[in-house]
């Protein structure tokens, strides 16, 4: 594996997003003096927040998986995630209701979700289940570390005895057949195979690999922060700081000084200068680059994920319809990803994610194509595709949908890319084959800087995005090992569960 050349004392992490801290705590973890650079008021980047008239929101991922990597990152610095976070598990981890009007609950229990899957599609089906669990409970444990949690220089770094284990679980097939040759019912394969939608790909485009996403969404268990998903980056950040880190808040990057590869400070747009031995960039990859002065060569230029419309929605009542997660699939499935992906257009048959959190701060997500491929008018189209979402919700069940709205808010990809988002897309780039493994962009740029975040190495979604911050701490420090830095231990900072 290729390092940080020189020395690398001290670290400059431009970003307190989820990335950046697990970075920053990694690499305090190794001994290194890091100061974390963040442009907004508060940690967490596009795990980010939205307080409205009492109500809160979670304006990025509405739920966390693979709680260990938290554990990891927090291990680094001598902490526990017991002594940080109130984790609450989430059952049913989604609730899928079909235009036919079935509905699914998945749970991550083995038992539980075959007595489920019996119940709503038959023994066959039920049978099919477990052996589809067990083929992604192996995809996950051959990639673990092989591939998702792996810096690569080289395409030839995959030539290891686990990229054979991959290819004969047919990890470089196309996901969803290979979730057909388990269900047969394709509601079930819709269930277990929309995930890659997060990774930018149609499933029956995407790698069979990418069956790691529904590893972490429906068998390794989902779970929800007391005090919302804000609660992970305020406990990261101040686990940091207790360990030594200078965080500095309503601090924008203006410009890198470089002399040749080597960047030796930070200068901020209050006039600032940071010297550093090296630096962690986690803003999405061309606000990443402009600041490096350096785009890395690609043969073809990067293709983005598609994007979304978020409806943030207050409301003074709730519905039993709903989980913490409700996906609401319409009829339309390969036609609503040619729409989205191919096309550049809204989808006619909308699948929506409505998030309906304990405090009434509901989430709707309608996936839509990114400004690149789809450059709609949002500020013209939004308002009228807003109605379009509540009454699609209303006509699925959720009755009084619109008139329980007090307050509200709408992002759409305009947003997004006044945030600084590629293709106004918080998925970054799409899992394409060519964006996979050692041909996504590297995250090791300069001769002391490296990315971090979901356009780099693994990718996108929160354990991919902890894990990049692990990755970018190795190519300083040649290794990570957690609890290298011990402290005594400290009084919980909330309630007992």
């Amino acid at each position: 594996m290729r390092t940080v050349t020189g020395r690398t004392d001290h670290v400059v992490v431009v970003g307190a997003g989820l990335a950046g801290l697990s970075a920053a705590l990694h690499l305090l973890g190794a001994g290194r003096r890091v100061t974390v650079v963040e442009r907004d008021a508060v940690p967490g980047g596009r795990a980010g927040r939205l307080d409205l008239d009492g109500f809160r929101f979670d304006t990025g991922p509405t739920v966390l998986t693979m709680p260990e990597l938290v554990e990891e990152a927090l291990a680094a610095v001598g902490e526990s995630l017991a002594d940080r976070l109130d984790l609450l598990p989430v059952d049913p981890a989604y609730r899928a209701r079909f235009a036919d009007g079935s509905v699914l609950d998945v749970h991550a229990d083995p038992e539980a979700m075959e007595a489920e899957v019996r119940r709503f599609a038959g023994p066959g089906q039920a049978q099919g289940y477990k052996a589809l669990r067990a083929w992604l409970t192996e995809l996950y444990r051959v990639e673990r570390d092989a591939f998702i949690g792996a810096n690569f220089d080289s395409p030839l770094d995959l030539l290891t005895p686990r990229l054979a284990k991959l290819a004969a679980l047919r990890g470089f097939a196309r996901l969803g057949p290979q979730v057909a040759r388990f269900l047969t019912d394709e509601r079930l394969q819709r269930v277990f195979s929309f995930q890659s939608l997060y990774a930018g790909v149609p499933p029956r485009k995407a790698l069979g690999a990418y069956g790691v996403i529904a590893y972490m969404d429906t068998i390794a268990g989902v779970y929800y922060p007391r005090g919302g998903m804000r609660a992970l980056p305020d406990a990261m950040a101040a686990a940091a700081q207790d360990a030594g880190a200078d965080l500095r808040y309503r601090t924008k990057v203006a410009w890198l000084e470089r002399i040749g590869r080597r960047v030796t400070a930070v200068r901020t747009t209050q006039g600032e200068r940071i010297p550093c031995d090296a630096v962690v960039l986690t803003p999405d990859l061309p606000m990443s680059y402009r600041l490096l002065g350096h785009r890395p060569r690609r043969p073809v230029p990067i293709t983005w994920a598609p994007s979304a419309v978020v409806l943030h929605a207050g409301v003074d009542r709730t519905w039993p319809e709903l989980a913490h997660h409700t996906l609401f699939f319409g009829r339309a499935w390969d036609r609503t990803f040619d729409e989205l992906t191919r096309r550049g257009s809204l989808m006619t048959d909308p699948s929506l994610l409505v998030t309906a959190p304990p405090d009434k701060g509901m989430f709707v997500l309608a996936p839509v194509p990114n400004l690149r491929l789809g450059p709609v008018d949002w500020e013209r189209v939004g308002p009228a595709y807003r109605d379009e979402l509540v009454q699609t919700l209303e006509r699925r069940g959720l009755t009084g949908f619109g008139d329980s709205i007090k307050v509200e808010k709408l992002v759409t990809p305009r947003d997004w890319a006044a945030m600084g988002l590629a293709a106004g897309t918080p998925f970054s780039a799409a899992h394409t084959f060519a964006q996979t493994g050692p041909f996504r962009p590297r995250n090791l740029v300069l001769d002391n800087a490296v990315l971090a975040g979901c356009g780099t190495t693994p990718g996108v979604g929160v354990p991919p995005v902890l894990i990049s911050g692990k990755l970018a701490a190795q190519r300083i420090t040649g290794s990570v090992g957690a609890g290298s830095r011990r402290r005594a231990a400290r009084p919980r900072a909330h309630s007992p569960r």
